[in-house]
């Protein structure tokens, strides 16, 4: 009888030094086998939305996404099909920016690059190899090689700056040919 008295009180100490304050012990996630410039998640057929005070202003997608931490926050590198589509404060959509890879921050700045196509409502086409588009004052900037056209001009230029539904823009060093009716 004392071996069984015995191994009952193991039993007590072995379940006893299991438990602890769920909180006090809780321990971070191990990231150091992550490794620096490694993502710390990957996903496939990727879809993200941009909202603003709970009105969604942006959807983006992508064929794959990997979401890197930094000092700041997140970063979400996607590519293989770059499509963004951003919506006007009426909700409908404005304008439509694809390319072959982006960055997207957690202040929701979005930089594109790789042959970048921006059109906005079938009137305007910009294209260029890179482009960022600000959340904080909605504008869209590339400083690279652009060309801008509407059905009556198009433009060429150094770099531009547009508000996001392309309605007010300006292009740097621009040359071009307009029709005149």
């Amino acid at each position: 009888m004392k071996k069984v008295a015995v191994l009952f009180l193991h039993v007590i100490v072995i379940m006893a030094s299991g438990c602890g304050d769920s909180h006090k012990d809780r321990r971070s996630p191990e990231t150091v086998l992550i490794g620096i410039n490694h993502p710390v998640q990957e996903s496939w057929t990727v879809r993200l939305t941009l909202t603003e005070s709970g009105i969604k202003r942006g959807i983006i997608e992508a064929g794959h996404g990997e979401e890197y931490k930094i000092n700041t926050g997140n970063e979400h590198h996607l590519d293989d099909g770059i499509n963004v589509t951003l919506f006007d404060i009426t909700g409908k959509p404005s304008t439509t920016i694809t390319a072959e890879k982006a960055v997207i921050y957690d202040n929701q700045d979005i930089e594109a690059e790789g042959h970048v196509v921006i059109t906005s409502r079938g009137t305007t086409f910009i294209k260029t190899e890179y482009v960022k588009r600000t959340s904080n004052d909605k504008m869209i900037r590339s400083d690279r090689f652009v060309t801008i056209t509407k059905p009556d001009e198009t433009i060429t230029g150094q770099g531009f700056e547009s508000d996001e539904s392309l309605k007010k823009y300006r292009i740097f060093r621009g040359s071009g040919k307009a029709f005149i009716k």
